[in-house]
């Protein structure tokens, strides 16, 4: 008896690999943050994943509570604090910033509440091709490889007075009426970042020698861009990132 031995795959069979690998790769949260082994699409190159041992960074802190009470001694130091801050480092922390302590509260638990709702239901507001708001599962549209471990929601606010509901609407069009309450609070939210923004404006006018208002009136009816980040447990997140350099 002649055995036949096949060298060769199939057309049927190679269809049908052809095909898996063509599918498109979907980041479901509740499924993958159960997963041991990582899809190769997660797995970032050793040289650009996160180091353990790395030094600590001191960042200075702003107390913005004298200059929000209009303390001109208290805005001056703080100023000068930030301007050295932004010449050493780029970046700061603010305290005593004035936010209603519930109104952040509310908007981490909305955050929470989003994001834990299955795919299919996040996905009423997935954000289309060429577009900046709505939902995106880590990107897995726009990149084939090194994608970040996290989902997003975003987003746009306007200072503008026209667009006094915008975030709400937004919200309510896309995922629903249910979602009413979400977007009165992110539109309370947002408009408090703004108000914030604005005041930090004035410190970093002030630091560079221009005047409080020469920054705040730029961007006194700006529009911009909120996106909530969520960033799913994973079993080995030493070989992935929740964000990279790029995204």
């Amino acid at each position: 008896m002649a055995i036949e031995c096949i060298t060769s795959m199939p057309q049927q069979l190679l269809n049908q690999e052809t095909k898996e690998q063509e599918k498109p790769l979907v980041f479901d949260a509740s499924v993958l943050k159960h997963q041991v082994n990582l899809p190769t699409q997660f797995i970032w190159p050793d040289e650009e994943q996160a180091c353990l041992n790395v030094p600590e960074l001191h960042v200075p802190f702003i107390d913005l509570g004298g200059f929000l009470s209009g303390d001109p001694v208290a805005a001056m130091e703080a100023s000068k604090v930030v301007g050295e801050a932004c010449k050493k480092h780029g970046f700061f922390l603010v305290v005593n910033h004035g936010i209603d302590e519930k109104l952040i509260s509310d908007a981490h638990a909305f955050m929470d509440d989003f994001f834990e709702l299955p795919l299919s239901q996040k996905q009423r507001a997935q954000r289309k091709t060429g577009e900046h708001c709505g939902y995106a599962s880590s990107f897995t549209g726009r990149f084939s490889s090194k994608l970040p471990w996290k989902e997003t929601l975003s987003f746009q606010f306007s200072a503008d007075e026209k667009s006094p509901n915008l975030v709400r609407d937004y919200l309510c069009n896309t995922m629903g009426n249910e979602f009413e309450k979400f977007g009165e609070v992110y539109q309370d939210y947002c408009k408090a970042m703004s108000n914030l923004s604005l005041g930090i404006m004035e410190i970093l006018g002030m630091s560079l020698g221009v005047g409080k208002a020469h920054f705040r009136e730029f961007f006194e009816e700006n529009s911009s861009i909120m996106r909530l980040n969520y960033y799913p447990t994973c079993q080995k997140p030493e070989l992935t990132l929740g964000t990279g350099t790029s995204l």
